[in-house]
């Protein structure tokens, strides 16, 4: 049931489905331009996004320290934060995707910035259409894939990720960045395999010599932390010589925030 009083979106906007609910999806944009903001946000608001605004690097994490959206459009050229420094913050805390906006033409660097942290790059001034297709292209790719805030993954456990921490029979348990990375990266898959490889990229990209074993031992503390029996993980399952699965219980269904149900999944691996 939709919340009351609230319109269905336009055809044009993305939707994160949930079991109950269908919400807009959620855009944070990150520009030091005030003019574009207001324009930009309320062409995205017409077409049934849920927009927020932050005028500076600084300000853009101190809203992720509250809730993540499921898309961020951010300027490269800011003072105080640039782009850049500000799209790696935000990488290292999640994989939330990213469109660069931007004055700056760089041919070359395009490319790199795409590979580093970028799902895509728009370049100023925009036109509107182009930049509404590439946001839609984008959360129909990976939108369905971001967790929102809350996850309920059992009776037992729910993570609230975006506070780096859990929710264990009731106690509140905290995580590490590492540990919140991971998790995400499962909960994007929920159900899914996720190879050890993809874990130790997420986790430990910029470490030099880092190998599976890091992912070992950061799931093995993990599973001390967020399952009730450690020896006899129901979550967090091993598939052997592949990686890992994030597995909700079949009565929790894995329903978050606006999230989506979890489907019904084979017996875990251990």
């Amino acid at each position: 049931m939709r919340e009351p009083n609230r319109p269905a979106p336009p055809a044009g906007a993305t939707e994160i489905v949930g079991a109950a609910t269908a919400a807009p999806a959620r855009l944070l944009i990150v520009d030091d331009d005030p003019e574009l903001l207001i324009l930009l946000a309320d062409q995205l608001r017409a077409d049934g996004y849920e927009v927020q605004t932050a005028r500076n690097g600084e300000e853009a994490l101190r809203r992720l320290g509250v809730a993540w959206p499921d898309l961020l459009i951010v300027d490269l050229v800011m003072p105080h934060m640039d782009g850049l420094t500000l799209a790696r913050e935000i990488k290292s805390q999640a994989d939330l995707p990213i469109i660069v906006l931007s004055a700056i033409d760089a041919g070359d660097s395009k490319a790199d910035l795409l590979e580093e942290f970028a799902e895509d790059y728009v370049t100023k001034p925009y036109h509107y259409p182009e930049l509404r297709a590439r946001i839609t292209r984008v959360l129909r790719r990976l939108g369905d894939k971001v967790p929102r805030a809350r996850l309920v993954i059992g009776p037992n456990l729910v993570l609230e990720l975006h506070r780096r921490q859990a929710m264990v029979a009731g106690k509140t348990v905290p995580l590490t960045p590492t540990e919140s990375r991971l998790l995400y990266a499962l909960a994007a898959n929920l159900g899914r395999i996720v190879p050890t490889e993809t874990l130790l990229a997420r986790g430990w990209a910029d470490t030099e010599g880092a190998d599976s074993t890091y992912v070992w031992v950061t799931m093995r503390r993990l599973r001390q932390k967020v399952e009730m029996d450690p020896n006899r993980p129901v979550h967090l399952i091993t598939v052997r010589g592949v990686g890992y699965r994030l597995v909700p219980s079949a009565d929790a269904g894995a329903l978050g925030e606006g999230g989506r149900r979890g489907t019904s999944l084979p017996g875990p691996d251990r």
